[in-house]
């Protein structure tokens, strides 16, 4: 059982609100978790992803796309009535015929995609919540397109820190950046070549050659290629090396 808007605004408090997207959903008042059935979770993720006001049909007609009209539009107030409203604050906010997000709940999502063309990306080490896909167990379309999305973004943004880091010296943190973006993608031929640069700017020669090979082995399994040219000159001078 699902407690009333009341009770959980009782229990919530009145800290601040955060809608979590990445990783997993959640929504916080402070640090109580608040219980949103899967409709409303829905909701508020469409909303957060539009990061805007949305009318009333195109939203039910989106969320419930299998239901006629008339039960689509009565769906989704009831949906909308049974968010929680911790400390009486609404989560949702209408304008005339237009549905979006309060002003005052703040959305992981937004602040990742955020940071991502900030200044503050290209100098400091990446945040945490780059480091995970948007709601990554969800099969609706436009989480799907969203995900897509933002990974690309995330991955662009942690290749771009590890460059700068290595470049700031900051080795340890660049490898750490460069090994996020590889975790993200495996295949990806540039986050590979940023952790061979990483481990060749710091001097570990057999680390760089062990990524190389590592990366040489998963193409032939997976895709049956090779290498580019680009990334087997990084190493084609350890390759050359003389024995002693």
């Amino acid at each position: 059982m699902f407690p009333t808007s009341a009770s959980a605004a009782a229990v919530a408090g009145s800290g601040p609100i955060r809608l979590r997207l990445i990783g997993d959903f959640d929504v916080l008042a402070g640090s109580q978790a608040l219980p949103v059935r899967r409709c409303g979770q829905k909701l508020l993720a469409f909303l957060a992803i539009t990061r805007g006001s949305v009318g009333r049909p195109t939203l039910a007609g989106t969320l419930w796309p299998e239901s006629p009209g008339a039960r689509a539009a009565a769906n989704l107030r009831a949906s909308i009535s049974r968010l929680p409203r911790p400390g009486g604050r609404q989560l949702v906010r209408s304008n005339g015929g237009r549905l979006a997000l309060a002003e005052d709940v703040r959305v992981d999502l937004h602040e990742a995609s955020d940071l991502i063309t900030s200044p503050d990306a290209q100098r400091d080490p990446p945040p945490e919540n780059w480091y995970a896909d948007l709601l990554p167990f969800w099969e609706e379309d436009w989480v799907l397109l969203e995900r897509e999305r933002f990974r690309q973004s995330r991955l662009h943004a942690l290749e771009h820190s590890s460059q700068q880091l290595r470049e700031q010296r900051r080795f340890g943190e660049a490898l750490q950046a460069a090994l996020r973006a590889l975790a993200g993608e495996p295949l990806r031929e540039s986050a590979h070549r940023l952790v061979i640069e990483a481990h060749l700017a710091e001097g570990n020669a057999a680390e760089a050659l062990r990524q190389y090979h590592q990366y040489r082995a998963l193409l032939r399994t997976e895709l049956g290629i090779a290498p580019s040219g680009e990334i087997r000159q990084l190493v084609r001078p350890l390759l050359e090396r003389p024995e002693d």
